[in-house]
């Protein structure tokens, strides 16, 4: 354990820059996409494989970056995460086709799996117990600035300068990171590790991609109906056999007992179904203004400034609503005033006032935001133990996993609506208008998973802020309960 009181707050920055790092590139990309398509002969509505590689590999690798950590240590472990990260970032600016971008995110997204879990470990494992929630809580903080300048940082560099640098900028602050790492991250390391679950890995991973890559079938990769079928059913049966198979292993990496906590349960699949509209809308929006409303780079990246600011500010509001209404009826009605935001932006128009635009995307942040919040909470909430560890690491993949979904099938019923629309005048426009409905509409039917939860008169602030913990502290993806 660190001792220096500097070396705590070095370490604490430097977890911190690292997950900030990771968040940036999950939003930074987003407005840059229409001038990447121009720049590698591609059409702007087939560019969704750069951010559907970045989150599905990020969700394939966060099951092992606890085990990889705990096996070879911390600072090992870091260290590998951020020259993971910096060689993805060299070489996607130096990428020449879309293949090579997406191969080049996919070692990004390796990187950027393991920085926030493993810098979270350092953490828990360097500071004493009286000062780790604080310390946890200030890592927290560029979760929130990452998205907040992400999408105009972005749109920024691309005009000032070209669509590189919104990778190249990560190689200093790598490099720096790099630095930091080999003088203040803990080489802590178990002495008994438990052996990984493989198998169980595999089978996992392979689920994921084969129904990420079965649902961006129907879009960018063009693929046959048949095609699509196979994939869906082969991802669908791999992720089944993984759930069949755990209770028969000692250290499964997810134990399908943590389901027996029903709020986990209903938690996750609200989660996982709630999120497909949320995880959609910052690849669809940049798109609409650039493509079909004639907005610059810069201009559509500060057009997502009010949602950003939105989710800020609703912080606020989680614990009296929770605590007045209960989880069940606050996450009911919150779930349809998601999809009903999500709807509405099918009015954006070149026409609309932009003061109405922006309150728009302002009120979507916040409903987003609470929705974030309070699933988050409700799915940990009665987790204790290796369980919270275990159920929070999980939890996080399916966040991943439902962002690539999300942008997978955002893009395929896009495809499908400019199609429909063929012969419109200007079909762009009503081929957006008709997904942002079905993607309102499917963020909607999700409320029915919430409505399982128990009925609560109202839960507590106390119950809020102790389910924060878990959330931070959560280490060991191969704990099993």
């Amino acid at each position: 354990m660190l001792r220096s009181a500097r070396s705590l707050e070095i370490l604490q920055w430097l977890v911190a820059v690292g997950f900030f790092m990771q968040t940036l590139d999950s939003t930074i990309v987003n407005t840059a996409l229409p001038a990447m398509a121009i720049s590698l002969g591609e059409r702007p509505l087939n560019m969704q494989s750069v951010v559907i590689a970045y989150a599905l590999t990020m969700a394939m690798l966060i099951p092992a970056s606890g085990w990889l950590a705990d096996r070879f240590g911390i600072r090992r472990a870091f260290l590998t995460a951020i020259t993971l990260f910096v060689a993805g970032s060299l070489l996607c600016a130096a990428s020449r086709s879309l293949l090579e971008l997406d191969g080049a995110r996919v070692l990004q997204g390796a990187g950027g799996a393991m920085l926030l879990p493993v810098g979270r470990l350092a953490i828990l494992r360097a500071f004493p117990r009286e000062k780790l929630l604080p310390a946890m809580s200030f890592i927290a903080i560029p979760g929130l600035l990452g998205p907040l300048i992400g999408p105009t940082l972005g749109g920024w560099l691309v005009e000032v300068a070209s669509w590189h640098w919104i990778f190249l900028i990560n190689v200093p602050i790598g490099i720096a990171g790099a630095a930091a790492t080999f003088a203040y991250m803990p080489d802590n390391r178990e002495r008994r590790v438990p052996r990984f679950d493989a198998t169980g890995y595999a089978l996992l991973a392979l689920g994921m991609v084969a129904v990420s890559f079965g649902i961006d079938g129907l879009s960018e990769l063009a693929l046959r109906h048949a095609t699509v079928l196979i994939l869906v059913v082969f991802g669908l049966a791999s992720l089944s056999a993984y759930w069949l198979r755990a209770p028969q292993q000692s250290h499964p990496l997810f134990a399908p007992s943590l389901f027996r906590t029903s709020t986990f349960a209903i938690g996750l699949l609200g989660n996982l179904f709630a999120r497909l509209g949320s995880g959609s809308i910052p690849f669809l929006i940049p798109l609409l203004l650039q493509v079909s409303l004639g907005y610059t780079p810069l201009h559509s990246g500060l057009m997502m400034l009010p949602t950003s600011i939105g989710a800020i500010l609703s912080k606020r509001l989680v614990t009296p609503l929770i605590t007045r209404y209960g989880y069940r009826r606050t996450l009911v009605v919150n779930t349809f005033l998601v999809g009903a935001a999500m709807a509405s932006f099918a009015l954006l128009s070149a026409t609309e006032p932009l003061a109405i635009a922006i309150v728009q995307l302002g009120l979507f942040g916040i409903v987003n935001s609470l929705q974030f919040t309070a699933m988050n909470t409700v799915t940990l909430k009665d987790l204790s133990g290796a369980s919270a560890s275990s159920g929070n690491s999980l939890l996080s993949m399916i966040q991943m996993l439902s962002m690539s979904l999300g942008v997978a099938a955002a893009a395929g019923l896009l495809t499908t609506f400019v199609d429909v629309f063929s012969r419109d005048p200007a079909p762009r426009l009503p081929a957006f208008r008709a997904t942002f409905v079905c993607v309102g509409l499917m963020t909607a039917a999700s409320a029915w998973i919430f409505w399982q939860l128990a009925a609560d008169r109202g839960g507590s602030g106390g119950a809020l802020a102790a389910a924060e913990e878990p959330e931070l502290a959560a280490t060991k993806t191969t704990e099993s309960t």
